[in-house]
């Protein structure tokens, strides 16, 4: 798959789950029931002990069913070890060159984090293929809306603090997908494939 294609496929349902675990085996547990409940892209924060391992054995497990990234990239030894790993994304907090020349490099997307119009413009110089908009909560979709007035082409993905309430208000404000962690995983499974069910249908309506 070419970057764009691996774009699309990865924001498709407009919303990214987040795992960031204590332990490998959590990590796992926790990707399994949100890929159980319908969701098609993910990413394991490089925060999570064994991160690298726990992607590599997602991606081989899903297949082409589903995206698998690498969260928390900080630099390019960071994302040359991901790419090694399997992920099919990069994502990362802050706004580094060379994680974005690191994953282009090798076919991979990349997410980079920003917090304002001047970071976002920076961004796009640099060739990031979607914009984390992190943290979204000390913004909120009105400050998105009236920066996409200004930065219509930015593809921005809001993360930190989005909620299964407020994730359509984003969406409608002009987002591409968000980014959401503990907030999709909690409950049991069917508790999760409910609030997944129902959440896609909201973003998806919302998009409209």
């Amino acid at each position: 798959m070419y970057r764009w294609e691996i774009t699309r496929a990865a924001l498709e349902q407009r919303v990214f789950a987040i795992i960031r675990s204590e332990s490998y085996d959590q990590a796992a547990a926790t990707a399994d029931t949100l890929l159980s409940a319908g969701l098609t892209s993910l990413e394991v924060s490089l925060t999570t002990p064994f991160a690298l391992e726990a992607i590599t054995t997602l991606t081989r497990e899903v297949g082409s069913d589903a995206i698998i990234g690498a969260g928390t990239v900080l630099d390019a030894a960071s994302a040359r070890m991901a790419v090694e790993a399997g992920a099919r994304y990069l994502v990362s907090p802050s706004l580094d060159a060379a994680v974005i020349e690191m994953g282009h490099r090798y076919g991979l997307p990349v997410f980079p984090g920003v917090s304002t119009p001047t970071e976002m413009v920076r961004a796009l110089e640099l060739g990031a293929d979607a914009l984390k908009l992190f943290p979204a909560w000390s913004h909120g979709p009105r400050w998105l809306e009236d920066v996409r007035a200004a930065l219509p082409q930015a593809p921005v993905l809001p993360t930190g603090g989005v909620t299964v309430e407020d994730a359509p208000e984003w969406i409608a404000a002009g987002a591409v997908a968000c980014g959401m962690g503990s907030v999709l995983s909690q409950g049991d499974r069917d508790v999760v494939a409910k609030r997944v069910a129902d959440l896609l249908a909201r973003l998806a309506d919302a998009g409209e």
